[in-house]
């Protein structure tokens, strides 16, 4: 599998491996050993990927995987072990703070990035995982996957991705889960909201996202960007002002490119241009 030019420039940590296929980008998180661990690198290696691809219309979706048959179980204890050093030389707990952020910022860009986001979960999903699975756009799941937000039993609190949990499932689910550190699977996942499907086996689970992969392709590209940038306005902005602004986009959608392309299409019975069908 060949990644694009802008990529191939970029020399990333290898805490993730990079495959790409057309215009799908699969991102694998890639310390097996510790479950896939979220390290301090795997988060700075993560955040380069998307600032290098944000701007890049020829990729459509990025795939969030885990390698070794896990996709995250949390915060790295070593680098917890490394930081408790730090913050004794330096006599505060800046290192801490500072390290806790990063992975905010890497969240937040996770979940604004303009491409669809799809999280394929297996085996542990725990903590700043539990975290990255709630800003995908699309989340499937092994039936047997382990969910939870186990910071509270550790005695830290999940501090970035409380937010986002809420956001996914709603207040009093994230009380719950968070409070008492409650693991699960994946039909409870799917019943609170934070995956969309579950698969009883990995040959199902394949089979989702293979079909999953198809509906993305037959979006157009920018009028999905522009969708997902308007979802999200829809949790800050006035409701007034933001529906003026989206009857703007609305026309210069139908008025341009992909909105004449997919309306031809529709009429002459035909895929659109931007659906390879691969």
């Amino acid at each position: 599998m060949t990644l694009s030019v802008a990529l191939t420039s970029q020399q990333f940590d290898d805490s993730i491996e990079l495959e790409q296929e057309g215009s799908i980008l699969y991102l694998w998180l890639n310390r097996p050993e510790s479950r896939n661990a979220m390290s301090l690198n795997m988060v700075k290696a993560i955040q380069q990927v998307f600032k290098t691809i944000e701007n890049d219309l020829s990729i459509r979706a990025v795939i969030l995987r885990g390698k070794g048959g896990h996709f995250c179980a949390g915060g790295d204890i070593k680098d917890m072990a490394q930081l408790r050093g730090e913050a004794a030389n330096v006599g505060s707990n800046k290192p801490y703070v500072d390290f806790n952020r990063q992975f905010g910022y890497m969240i937040e860009q996770v979940d604004q990035a303009p491409q669809t986001v799809v999280a394929v979960l297996e085996g542990a999903v725990l903590g700043g995982g539990f975290g990255l699975a709630c800003v995908s756009d699309i989340a499937i799941s092994l039936a047997d996957a382990k969910f939870g937000l186990p910071e509270t039993g550790l005695g830290v609190i999940p501090a970035q991705i409380a937010p986002f949990v809420v956001k996914r499932i709603g207040l009093t689910q994230a009380r719950r889960l968070a409070l008492l550190g409650t693991r699960f699977e994946g039909q409870t996942a799917l019943k609170v909201g934070v995956v969309h499907e579950v698969a009883d086996h990995l040959a199902g689970l394949e089979l989702l996202l293979a079909e999953t992969i198809q509906q993305i392709k037959r979006t157009a590209p920018q009028a999905s960007r522009v969708t997902k940038a308007l979802l999200h306005r829809t949790l800050n902005e006035p409701l007034n002002s933001l529906l003026d602004d989206a009857a703007q986009q609305f026309a210069n959608a139908v008025g341009g490119d992909e909105g004449l392309e997919g309306t031809m299409a529709f009429i002459q019975k035909r895929n659109p241009s931007w659906f390879d069908g691969g």
